[in-house]
């Protein structure tokens, strides 16, 4: 697994390069926010472990432009609106500064494990509900239906997250691998009409909309 440190501190850079590699990473390190923005195009990574305060281009400018790689923020901003701020803009994880090692790699293996694990399997299953892996088929209670590409995907995503609120800039990124259909202005109706084929088949409300954030499963 390829993971990118962007980390202006050269002491904590060294100290994350020692503990990524020691277990068994392949580690890029860049020291501002114009040079990871120069490797991310030009390479591919599994997981990026970002700092905010950095030289050039900011981390929360870096979280905006970066699409479909899990992020994990590592800062000394330690305010709820900073991480609120960057889980909008789309991070996967906050960690403030000094952070311990072992909670590190734990929420590391999270993510990638959240990132890899959907190719493994035939179907993903949350209580009554059953997502048929590349059939765009959801049963429920054992009964079929069918959804758009755009509801499938965003199901997909939720059920892949289960304990995590993702929020729409976050769920929009996501998706996108998917479909190329959805904006922050339909996302809602896609949303609303996949409450909507759920409830035909069980009175659970399986979708909770978490105000100001986004959305999880209930």
């Amino acid at each position: 697994m390829k993971i990118l440190i962007v980390e202006d501190d050269i002491n904590i850079q060294n100290i994350l390069q020692e503990l990524l590699i020691k277990n068994n990473y392949e580690v890029t390190s860049a020291y501002s926010g114009s040079e990871a923005l120069l490797l991310l195009e030009k390479n591919v990574f599994d997981l990026v472990l970002l700092d905010l305060m950095l030289p050039a281009i900011s981390g929360e400018e870096i979280i905006k432009k970066v699409k479909n790689i899990p992020i994990i923020v590592l800062s000394a901003k330690i305010s709820s609106d900073d991480k609120v701020k960057c889980l909008l803009f789309g991070a996967s994880d906050y960690i403030t500064k000094p952070f311990n090692s072992e909670e590190l790699l734990a929420r590391i293996q999270v993510q990638l494990r959240q990132k890899s694990k959907w190719s493994n399997i035939e179907t993903l299953r949350y209580k009554d509900l059953e997502l048929l892996n590349d059939k765009h088929t959801l049963l429920i209670n054992d009964k079929k239906t069918n959804l758009t590409k755009t509801e499938y995907a965003i199901l997909k995503h939720l059920l892949l997250n289960q304990n995590q609120v993702i929020s729409k800039n976050k769920l929009l990124d996501l998706i996108s691998v998917d479909t190329e259909d959805c904006d922050e202005n339909s996302l809602r109706v896609h949303i609303s009409n996949l409450r909507r084929k759920i409830r035909e088949f069980t009175k659970r409300e399986y979708i909770e909309s978490i105000w100001g954030i986004g959305f999880k499963i209930k």
